[in-house]
């Protein structure tokens, strides 16, 4: 399965490849889901998570110690803490934002959903969300999950990336194409 999604190569793909077919065995895999993106928004949140995460200063008992902490904690167990630790006692802790990346990208593909990146310069409604994922989901005729990233420097608009495709109707774009325009007529 990784061989077929270029997402999911390298060691990130092979771990995240032998998570989903555990998680996918067990059942679990909207679970493992779940406690993963709890994982990453913990990483997002803590400095000090990061630098445990990704340093090569620490020793793996010292790391797995404090992860085992961590993850009791935010209430991250079963498959996904075991994993985890596995990550860590193997040394691949510093992989996980990419080993989460992977599975997501398996899980969609195994519920049939495309994800979406799209980047937006304030916070969406739930509204203007459930109308964006309609507007995606008559494009592709599957169910989007959507990444929304809030980035102010892009004025307005939004930029969408699906797959290969992205479409930026932003008005920072806008404005850049025309300031081009006026310099070539000028």
């Amino acid at each position: 399965m990784a061989a077929e999604d270029p997402s999911v190569s390298g060691v990130s793909g092979r771990y995240a490849t032998a998570l989903f077919e555990l998680a996918r065995d067990e059942q679990s895999v909207d679970q493992v889901r779940a406690d993963l993106d709890k994982f990453e928004a913990l990483l997002n949140e803590s400095a000090d998570l990061k630098r445990l995460v990704r340093s090569p200063v620490f020793a793996a008992d010292a790391q797995l110690k404090a992860l085992t902490a961590v993850l009791d904690k935010a209430g991250i167990a079963g498959t996904t803490a075991k994993f985890l630790k596995v990550l860590t006692a193997n040394r691949r802790l510093f992989a996980v934002a990419d080993v989460i990346r992977a599975y997501r990208a398996l899980v969609a593909k195994f519920k049939g959903e495309a994800t979406a990146d799209v980047t937006v310069a304030e916070e969406l409604s739930d509204k203007n969300l459930d109308a964006l994922k309609a507007a995606l989901k008559s494009v592709t005729g599957k169910d989007v999950a959507l990444n929304v990233k809030v980035d102010p420097s892009i004025i307005g608009g939004l930029v969408v990336k699906l797959g290969s495709r992205m479409v930026d109707s932003s008005l920072r774009t806008k404005l850049n194409s025309i300031k081009n325009a006026m310099k070539e007529a000028g």
